[in-house]
């Protein structure tokens, strides 16, 4: 029931940070501005204890408080709100509102409005930038990338908006949503002697497959000989059926540019995070909600192959173009269509029914639950995705033999995973990645520990993510292993002085080439034996000379190292470590790598 709380508010700004941790929100990640005056005073009376309000924390730049918001709904499924100063706020903010929405991450994103009124309201315009910040239409900054964008006008609406925005934002395929919060509604009074304790709005249930669709589904996998699932995971706890159905059926998993792990990466079936070869053999593709399975100008399936398409938006509607062929698309969330699938193909096998084949979130498969006709498939797949494993780790070299000049990001990859490994055994340790280390080469014994950027690509989410996960569970050890654009795209003054804040003891690893890598790659693909491949430095890809970024997390009295030798990477990074594990502070270790 929608039940009315009385508390004691004076304004619509009090109304809404009420509105907000009634609904669960527990932190307002802002980066303020002169629209904030009303809010800023209702956060003062919060403090009293006049009503409660979400913890509002000052974050030096809006990229870092929408990583945060970003990292803390990842690890914990509770969305949270940011606010930014009206059209600069929104378009400094805007890469990280990119990064959330092809992460699907469902934040409610707010920034104030230039004052309506030059005069007459408490609000009304009084600085010269409140004419020279208006703009005709400030949500056109956000609207591609939001689900939904508002203008709180009336503030007696409050609650209706503030719970239609996270109804929406949490409803399939979920995502951010904007709201924009004009300086006079929100220092109007309020009017009302009641505010709803619960949302009017409930977010809509998970979708359920089409049964006649699931058997077809069934019947192309029945029959397949080689048929292979990628995959992507958008919320933690994912892959509770995927690893066990895929274990059960003998399938091959491959987790392409995933947010996180949906199993661990030593799953007898988990095949990496490139389809590669698997692609091209497989004679039937099922595909579990991931926006780009394969780049068609570097791979495809194989002729005839069959292509089915799982999600709550199979079609990626927001996305302009995509060609991605699919022989059959079910709508539907992930979990319920692999428990409806894993039923019909049960029938299918004529498998006698146990406990576990009726319950796929059962551990992991074992001989006796695996149908006898996909034994010899599932062993030969088990082989052959171990050599696979084995191939990739062998990359990494001997770890007791740094390379020599520079060290390898696989080499530097392999150090860390080893460095953490207690904590990644428990699933106490959490890796943010960045275009920093190679997850090929690591081993991730537990499910949701491992997280990766979106495919929008905004660089700087990293460090910023990993911040508000380490908000979100204090005792966990987190890691971002970025790269040195990456880490430079983060605002790393703006992140490191958030963790001294916070008392956050992230540890950041810095793989600094000195360069663009993703760019120089890009031309060499498309002109393999151009100008710029045979160019003593390639234009617009060089970072040297690098700053010495141990630095500036010793600013915010942060611990630093920075090595140049790789054989001085191991101790730095124990000493990092020692320095996060036992004092809890933050700690980075910048280390030398090549370009190319």
């Amino acid at each position: 029931m929608n039940q009315p709380t009385a508390v004691s508010l004076t304004t619509v700004a009090e109304a809404y940070l009420a509105a907000l941790a009634l609904r669960g929100v527990d932190w307002l990640f802002s980066n303020a501005g002169t629209d904030f005056a009303p809010l800023i005073e209702a956060l003062a009376r919060a403090q009293t204890g006049a009503f409660a309000a979400p913890r509002a924390v000052a974050v030096p730049h809006e990229v870092v408080a929408v990583g945060m918001a970003h990292g803390y709904w990842m690890v914990t499924g509770r969305p949270q709100a940011v606010m930014v100063h009206v059209d600069v706020g929104v378009a400094n903010a805007l890469v990280g509102v990119m990064n959330a929405a092809r992460s699907r991450a469902p934040l409610l994103f707010t920034s104030g409005r230039t004052p309506f009124t030059e005069s007459g309201h408490r609000g009304s315009r009084d600085l010269p930038i409140h004419w020279g910040q208006e703009m005709r239409d400030q949500g056109a900054l956000v609207r591609e990338h939001v689900k939904w964008e508002h203008e709180l006008v009336f503030g007696d609406q409050v609650d209706l908006v503030v719970d239609r925005a996270l109804a929406i934002a949490a409803a399939a395929p979920r995502g951010p949503v904007y709201l924009s919060l004009p300086r006079e509604t929100l220092a109007a009074p309020w009017g009302n002697a009641a505010l709803a304790s619960a949302t009017a709005q409930s977010t809509p249930s998970a979708a359920r497959p089409d049964p006649a669709a699931i058997e077809r589904a069934a019947d192309l996998i029945a029959a397949a000989r080689q048929p292979l699932i990628i995959s992507a995971a958008f919320t933690t706890g994912a892959g509770l059926v995927l690893g066990a159905f895929a274990d059960r059926f003998a399938i091959p998993v491959v987790e392409q540019w995933s947010p996180t792990n949906a199993i661990a990466t030593d799953h007898p079936m988990h095949a990496g995070f490139d389809p590669g070869e698997l692609l091209s053999e497989a004679d039937v593709v099922l595909v579990l909600d991931v926006p780009v399975p394969w780049v068609p100008s570097r791979q495809r399936p194989a002729a005839g192959a069959a292509v089915i398409q799982i999600g709550p938006d199979p079609n990626f509607v927001d996305l302009p173009l995509r060609g991605h062929p699919a022989a059959l698309a079910i709508t539907s969330a992930v979990e319920p269509a692999l428990e409806s699938l894993g039923a019909a193909l049960d029938r299918r096998l004529r498998q006698g029914a146990t406990a576990q084949d009726r319950h796929p979130r059962a551990s992991g498969a074992t001989a006796s639950s695996i149908p006898s006709p996909l034994r010899s498939r599932h062993d030969e797949l088990s082989r052959r995705i171990a050599a696979s494993r084995e191939r990739h780790r062998a990359r990494a070299g001997a770890l007791d033999s740094p390379p020599a000049p520079a060290a390898t990001k696989a080499w530097v990859s392999r150090h860390l995973e080893r460095a953490i490994a207690p904590e990644l055994a428990e699933g106490r340790a959490w890796l943010f990645h960045e275009l920093g280390c190679d997850p090929s080469v690591m081993r991730f014994p537990k499910p949701d520990t491992l997280f990766g950027l979106s495919i929008a690509g905004a660089l700087g989410w990293a460090l910023p993510a990993a911040l508000g996960a380490q908000l979100a569970a204090r005792d966990q050890l987190v890691v971002a292993a970025v790269g040195d654009g990456s880490y430079t795209f983060a605002n790393p003054v703006a992140c490191h002085q958030m963790a001294a804040q916070l008392d956050l003891p992230v540890l950041t690893v810095v793989f600094d080439n000195q360069g663009w890598q993703a760019v120089r790659m890009a031309t060499l693909a498309i002109y393999p034996q151009g100008q710029a491949a045979q160019a003593a430095e390639m234009p617009l890809t060089s970072l040297a000379p690098s700053p010495n970024y141990a630095k500036v997390v010793e600013a915010s009295g942060g611990h630093g190292e920075r090595v140049d030798d790789p054989s001085g990477f191991p101790a730095a990074l124990a000493r990092a470590l020692d320095v996060v594990r036992r004092q809890r502070r933050q700690a980075l270790v910048q280390v030398r790598l090549p370009l190319g």
